[in-house]
């Protein structure tokens, strides 16, 4: 008869066995505690995602495309002080980065997962404040601290192997990396916060983007949070962790502050051996499970969104378009009788030139009534002319609008 000892003992090291089997799958999501789908160590995921920054750095090289302070000098200063300030209170601080600065006039950042971040120029340009730049440079680390790149892949081989139907179709993807983006801006804003840079920030860069963009809500699942509710949920955060923000000034209690705040707390498991395996295992199944409903629920959202848009459309009768200059277009429609009434409604414009889709987007000032017309203008690039747009393959669209309640 085993004695109770051996037993205790025995079940220790199933645990432990069970723990080894979990870990195998899933890490410790730095930020929240719990587990979350990994396949690969951190020492494989730096490899692999600088791997990919060290081939495009040489295909830069070899275009004969200058880089960092070869570039442009005063930005790049600008990048490496901003950016140190910020990883410095992250969750990755004790790991070496190394921020690249790229010649192209997009606005965009991002991250493969290894210890770089690039970020292209004309995002530099068009940042108004150091604030707004530790935003975006706090959601490029937010991306590698809670593992979405490499956990996205995770999720899709695991949901493939387990034959979901879900991970194969492109809605359910946007929707599962939608969920990652909102959770990115909510720690990157915390991070500019703690590192001395006004949280609001954040928030003043997706209205912008929303007079400059509109949403792009009707014309396909996105992968981002629309202009609009980013913006509010931007504010929404940097509301929330205000208390934290010293300006100019690193705050001293981020160490404790990382692991506890007014947006998560995080949960502490047992050791190996000690209920650590079957916590470990239950962690990463439930994980798994919640992640894939949130986003079947976010595509769902999606659908419904785009449903109305289109529903709304339906109801814009009888076109009519005039030049009004050079570059402007006046456009007008007529709302069907019986339509609810609108506010915050845009106008999109999509024209194809030189072989790429271009999107343009006008705000239609007030309310929209049923039963008139309302019009809106369109103001062209430099380079493009009214005269030369009507020989364009081109489409009006509804982007979005809100029913007056």
């Amino acid at each position: 008869m085993a004695s109770l000892g051996s037993g205790c003992q025995s079940l220790q090291k199933l645990d432990r066995g069970i723990y080894r089997v979990a870990d195998s799958v899933s890490e410790t999501d730095q930020v929240t505690g719990r587990r979350s789908l990994s396949f690969a160590a951190r020492s494989e995921q730096i490899a692999q995602g600088n791997s990919y920054i060290e081939k495009l750095l040489a295909a830069e090289t070899k275009a004969g495309r200058p880089v960092d302070a070869a570039l442009d000098k005063k930005q790049y200063l600008r990048l490496i002080r901003v950016f140190d300030r910020v990883h410095a209170v992250s969750h990755l601080r004790r790991e070496r980065w190394q921020p690249v600065l790229l010649d192209r006039d997009s606005f965009n950042a991002f991250t493969t997962g290894g210890t770089y971040i690039v970020v292209h120029r004309g995002l530099m340009q068009q940042l108004q404040s150091d604030d707004e730049l530790a935003a975006v440079l706090g959601h490029e680390i937010a991306h590698t601290v809670a593992n979405h790149v490499f956990e996205r892949q995770s999720h899709v081989q695991l949901s493939t192997l387990a034959g979901s139907r879900s991970a194969r179709r492109g809605s359910y993807q946007s929707a599962f990396t939608h969920e990652n983006e909102r959770e990115a801006d909510r720690i990157g804003i915390l991070y500019s916060a703690l590192a001395g840079f006004d949280p609001l920030a954040s928030s003043r860069i997706w209205q912008r983007q929303y007079i400059k963009e509109g949403t792009g809500r009707a014309l396909r699942f996105h992968d981002h949070p629309v202009n609009t509710e980013r913006q509010q949920e931007a504010a929404a955060v940097g509301r929330k962790v205000a208390g934290y923000y010293r300006a100019g000034q690193q705050n001293p209690a981020y160490p404790q502050l990382l692991q506890s705040n007014v947006l998560w707390r995080q949960s502490q498991s047992a050791a190996p051996g000690e209920g650590g395996g079957v916590s470990a295992l239950f962690d990463t199944v439930l994980g798994a499970y919640v992640q894939h409903q949130v986003a079947k629920q976010e595509e769902r959202r999606q659908a419904a969104e785009i449903r109305r848009i289109k529903a709304l459309e339906t109801r814009l009768k009888q076109p009519q378009f005039k030049k009004v200059s050079e570059r402007q277009l006046k456009a007008s429609w007529y709302y069907q009788a019986g339509s609810p009434e609108l506010q915050s409604v845009i106008m999109g414009l999509l024209v194809k030139r030189n072989e790429q889709v271009e999107r343009y987007i006008a705000h239609v000032p007030g309310r929209v009534t049923a039963g008139r017309r309302f019009s809106v203008s369109f103001t062209l690039p430099v380079g493009l002319t009214v005269d030369q747009l009507q020989q364009l393959p081109l489409k009006f669209y509804l982007d979005d609008a809100r029913q007056v309640l």
